[in-house]
């Protein structure tokens, strides 16, 4: 029996389309299907499955479920929760081979996905591209699945709460912190987590709703940090921290209200790991900050910039044995003393050990860092068969014959263009028909110059910066 998928709904890191539109029951029970094939023939047997807050979630859940166990795997069902809390149980429970996570993150609500790990790596690109190719051949294995239960929760607070292991208790009990789950899927491991913690902790919507009432659950963008902000301010708390969808993004701001974007949360946890690890790599994508590069050299580690991508930043920190990881996005990653997955709720708790450790408030450890001026993520319409292509020619002009002088080209993902100025970047996004700029520099004179930049470069590509594209 052949299957095709909706064409924008196999995508670089994830599957993820519009419910009843792109993504129904059907294609659950053949991505079930495809991933048994695939996880039989590679000597494995046992999926863990678990599913965020989202309306849908329950049906493609069941849906996926019958497509394991007619392909002859047998499912551990580890229920609604974040997406870590899935990623944990297929690192710590023995018997499990694999793991899928049905989960829109921070997409709007009639939107919703599929997150997977395969034996213990991350399942993206052409995994992902043969679970349709399997389907489409209708080359599925057959067999007779069993379904049990595992209740997961205790354990992942457990192992959560082991990353303030060792600290002084007298610090930690006068830490103050608000939350904000966005009625995401964290809300109960969140709830479960504070009620354990040392300190004073307010808690926002941490009740589940797949409608998201009160803000979109995406804590990169300012306007959904407000609530959180007058939280912080009302009660004079050290810091504030919010979770994306499905928990595996964080976002914080400081006692004052200023947001630590993902790349400053990189500089507090290299500060403090680098202090016991010494020499360490840290793994930053190509859009962080210069200013977190500089810091993690000068405090003795191996700062490497690296693709945007969460399944990309893994796979590089398993090959590199890199400790730490991060993206501006919000993902970060800690393989020290934990499993190397994202998990925001442990990079949480990681930011309350690094203030107890290091001696200082997450404001004073915010406030250090340099001022520089840099644009936010912008990204902008542009056709998918020109994507890559346009970002090939700036490339093939800023390091052919004719380079301009005095500017140095890094292309790990796009161009990155370093010159006296500060650095701009042009990408494709892999997962959009759409290209993705930034730009930081020390002045606002500066800054402009950039932007100029990359509009010379767009133009002789024969594109503009606009209409902005949406997430």
């Amino acid at each position: 029996m052949s299957y095709k998928f909706h064409p924008t709904v196999l995508r670089e890191y994830d599957i993820r389309g519009i419910i009843g539109e792109t993504l129904g029951p059907d294609d659950a029970r053949a991505i079930g299907r495809s991933f048994a094939t695939l996880l039989r023939e590679a000597g494995g047997k046992t999926v863990a499955v678990g599913y965020d807050g989202r309306v849908s979630s329950p049906m493609l859940e069941h849906a996926l479920i019958e497509g394991l166990t007619a392909s002859g795997c047998d499912v551990v069902r580890v229920g609604m929760g974040a997406t870590p809390m899935l990623y944990f149980a297929e690192a710590s429970l023995k018997q499990v081979d694999g793991g899928i996570q049905i989960t829109g993150s921070h997409n709007p609500a009639n939107y919703n996905g599929f997150k997977m790990v395969f034996q213990g790596r991350p399942f993206f690109g052409q995994d992902i591209q043969k679970i349709g190719l399997l389907a489409a051949e209708g080359a599925w294995l057959d067999g007779t699945g069993e379904v049990s239960s595992h209740e997961i929760l205790e354990d992942y607070i457990d192992s959560l709460l082991a990353g303030l292991d060792g600290i002084d208790p007298a610090k930690l009990a006068a830490i103050r912190v608000g939350w904000d789950a966005g009625n995401g899927a964290a809300g109960p491991a969140l709830e479960a987590l504070v009620a354990r913690l040392p300190g004073e902790h307010f808690c926002l919507y941490t009740e589940v709703d797949g409608n998201f009432p009160n803000h979109h659950p995406d804590p990169t963008v300012e306007a959904n940090l407000e609530d959180l902000r007058s939280l912080v301010a009302e009660k004079n708390l050290d810091f504030g921290i919010a979770f994306d969808g499905d928990g595996d993004r964080i976002g914080a701001i400081d006692g004052e209200g200023r947001i630590i974007w993902g790349d400053q949360l990189l500089m507090i946890y290299a500060e403090d790991l680098l202090g016991r690890l010494p020499g360490s790599t840290v793994i930053a994508d190509v859009k962080a900050s210069r200013a977190l590069f500089d810091r993690v050299a000068e405090l003795g580690g191996k700062p490497l910039m690296w693709n945007t991508g969460h399944s990309l930043i893994k796979s590089k920190m398993k090959e590199t044995h890199a400790p730490l990881a991060g993206e501006m996005s919000g993902h970060v990653f800690f393989a020290d003393t934990y499993y190397g997955f994202d998990d925001a709720l442990y990079a949480a708790i990681r930011l309350i050990a690094a203030s107890a450790r290091l001696g200082k408030s997450v404001t004073e450890l915010r406030g250090a860092m340099p001022n520089l001026l840099n644009t936010p993520e912008m990204r902008f319409q542009v056709d998918e068969s020109r994507k890559f292509a346009a970002v090939e020619e700036v490339k093939a002009r800023l390091t052919g014959s004719d380079a301009p002088a005095g500017i140095e080209v890094n292309a790990t993902d796009g161009v990155r263009v370093t010159n006296s100025d500060g650095w701009w970047l042009l990408r494709a996004s892999n997962t959009q028909d759409v290209l993705v700029a930034r730009a930081e520099s020390e002045s606002e004179a500066g800054l402009e110059r950039l932007m100029h930049q990359i509009d010379e470069q767009l133009a002789a590509s024969g594109l503009q910066r606009g209409p902005q594209a949406g997430h």
